[in-house]
């Protein structure tokens, strides 16, 4: 019975991963919006029925892509902060986090444009999500607090009061740089979002340069050492 139940469950496995994969082929040719279990199922030659026991709506279906692209760059993040201990400088952890983002972007532009594009219409996103969506952010907050604990975290560059963000976040880090990394995380974001949709064309001549230039002031704002507008 164990390994009928096994076989049963590497079977149900394989055929989730054909159906998303097939998903994501649509949303690199139609778009999210466009996303259809009838087209995946016909794809795959499986009955609509079938496939309802997968997924029992487009948007489950979508939820999963979405929280599988989520895991993926939130996996990047961790493997390139992993790759640079808290032994080594706070900027550079910071950056390897930044450029590790980014290079999964360029790799995955569909995947990207699905969490970090425009809305799909008529789907809202359930709080499953929200758990694999903050990896990336909990990845540069770790280097924040590491520097904190380490007592070399310098009081923030301007920015907003400490009072704009959540008590959750506060708690993570200090209140007066936590307004300081939301903006970083925005400008992270921003940066990969307009190279990766051509808004850099003919702008910006190396834009992998920009975003270690950007970030590098960024990080001075929340207060890391050796970061600030006036570096490289």
């Amino acid at each position: 019975m164990t390994a009928i139940r096994g076989a049963r469950e590497r079977a149900r496995r394989e055929v989730t991963a054909a159906i998303k994969n097939e998903a994501r082929a649509q949303l690199a040719a139609e778009g999210a919006a466009k996303l259809s279990l009838r087209a995946v199922a016909r794809e795959l030659g499986m009955a609509s029925s079938a496939l309802y026991r997968y997924f029992p709506s487009r948007d489950d279906l979508l939820t999963a892509l979405i929280i599988d692209a989520y895991d993926m760059v939130g996996e990047a993040a961790e493997r390139a902060l992993a790759a640079a201990p808290p032994s080594r400088p706070p900027l550079e952890r910071w950056l390897a986090v930044c450029h590790a983002v980014r290079e999964w972007a360029l790799a995955h532009p569909h995947e990207y444009a699905l969490i970090y594009g425009s809305p799909i219409p008529g789907y809202a996103a359930p709080a499953s999500t929200v758990g694999p969506a903050s990896r990336v952010a909990l990845t540069l907050i770790t280097v924040i607090a590491d520097t904190h604990a380490r007592g070399d975290l310098a009081p923030p560059a301007g920015g907003h009061p400490g009072e704009m963000v959540t008590a959750d976040l506060a708690r993570m880090i200090p209140a007066d740089a936590a307004p300081a990394l939301v903006e970083a995380w925005n400008a992270l974001f921003g940066l990969i979002s307009f190279e990766l949709f051509g808004h850099f064309h003919g702008v910006v001549r190396d834009p992998g340069e920009f975003l270690t230039r950007t970030m590098t002031a960024r990080a001075g704002d929340v207060g890391l050492p050796g970061a600030g507008p006036d570096k490289p």
